[in-house]
């Protein structure tokens, strides 16, 4: 099982999100939760895209981390 990271951000009109693994896919949704189910299908479409062209599968690569600063 691959784990892909997902960045969600929030927009005027709802959530939009991609994965910095995978150029190109993304998503968008109403809900946070919209937003990650809608994810998950863009990321295995494309993954699936990828395989039936021949081209490689990436590996996951990236991982979170957050950067605290004093005010």
């Amino acid at each position: 099982m691959r784990k892909y990271l997902i960045v969600v951000e929030a927009t005027p009109t709802g959530y939009s999100s991609y994965s910095p693994d995978l150029d190109g896919c993304v998503a968008t949704g109403s809900t946070r939760e919209e937003v990650e189910s809608n994810m998950r299908d863009a990321i295995a479409f494309h993954l699936e895209g990828l395989h039936r062209e021949g081209y490689e599968v990436p590996e996951p690569h990236t991982y979170p981390a957050y950067i605290e600063l004093q005010p």
